[in-house]
């Protein structure tokens, strides 16, 4: 009776031979994500350091100064790069103030108070929006919203917050259409449905017994998002907002087209600039070799920079809010 029991209990040579292809496989798998994730790492290290060995010239020559210097003269070779990092910043800032409260609303909209009959078709016009190529936005930026925007929305801005003091200087100038707001403006449509849905995705993963809860107590609409849906959803609704500043920071093709792509700094927002990104696809192809192509490198690594302390930032940010929430509760 015992011989029987204890060979019942003892494996097979078929159970052997699966449980040592399981943890074969187990193996496998854990080396080939690995490798996935290792492999990113590398591609990110790569980039940092070619773009910082072509840029060491420009570093060189023109040192830390290169940043904080206006001058962009291609025939004297003498390049700086506060303008373009100006308008990158600039225009980012704009885009962030008009498509952040425009997709929380959305976003709100969507999965509180809208019809169950809308909520799938605007939900689904919202996403498309994020389909459309950067370059058709600068097309449409350039021969249809700019005019309109010299004509009608310029002149009004002058009449009313240009009076400002002190505010009114942002918006001063000749209205020509294309400039600094005009690229914040199309940036805003461009990474607002990136953040809008980023934002209903993390609003609908709320347990509906929370705002349930919150409902039967007697809150409001506004009541429940701002004590329940925020607090539980902070760090995807900064995750959207980091995504589409992301995307704000290193648009090319459609801040080419109506930021003006003039190396002035102006106080004015009517007026024309230039970003990184633009400065990058106007005259990398036609660069020569030398401190021009360099510096070019070395905007693009401040661009890096720039990208890399927003997200720091960011998670600093998140980390902060999660210790006091901790204290808190």
């Amino acid at each position: 009776m015992m011989d029987i029991t204890q060979s019942a209990s003892m494996p097979t040579p078929q159970a052997l031979r699966v449980a040592k292809l399981q943890r074969v496989q187990d193996l496998l798998f854990h080396a080939i994500t690995q490798f996935f994730a290792v492999s990113v790492l590398i591609a990110l290290l790569g980039i940092i350091i070619s773009l910082f060995i072509n840029a060491w010239p420009a570093l060189h020559a023109f040192g830390p100064s290169f940043f904080f210097t206006q001058e962009w003269d291609v025939v004297n070779g003498e390049f700086g790069g506060l303008i373009a990092i100006y308008g990158t910043l600039a225009t980012s800032i704009i885009a962030l103030l008009i498509a952040v409260p425009l997709s929380f609303g959305i976003a709100v909209f969507l999965t509180e108070l809208c019809p169950g009959y809308l909520r799938r078709p605007l939900g689904t016009a919202v996403e498309l929006l994020a389909a459309v190529p950067s370059i058709i936005y600068g097309m449409f930026g350039l021969f249809i919203f700019a005019p309109l925007f010299a004509e009608y929305i310029q002149p009004a801005l002058a009449a009313t917050l240009g009076q400002i003091p002190g505010l009114g200087i942002l918006f001063s100038g000749a209205f020509n259409g294309i400039g600094i707001l005009c690229a914040g403006l199309i940036l805003a449509m461009m990474i607002l449905p990136f953040i809008a849905s980023v934002m209903r995705d993390v609003f609908e993963i709320v347990p509906p017994v929370l705002k349930e809860s919150a409902y039967g107590i007697g809150c409001t609409t506004w009541e429940v998002v701002k004590n329940v849906v925020l607090p539980y959803t902070k760090a995807g609704v900064i995750g959207g907002v980091m995504l589409g500043l992301g995307r704000a920071l290193g648009e090319t093709m459609a801040v080419t087209f109506v930021i003006g792509n003039a190396h002035r700094l102006s106080p004015s927002l009517f007026a024309p600039g230039t970003s990184i990104a633009s400065t990058l696809a106007n005259e990398f192809g036609e660069a020569e070799a030398g401190n021009h192509l360099s510096s070019l490198y070395l905007l693009g690594l401040a661009l890096f920079l720039i990208t890399f302390i927003v997200l720091a930032w960011a998670k600093w940010m998140l980390n902060n809010m999660e210790k006091k929430q901790g204290l808190k509760t």
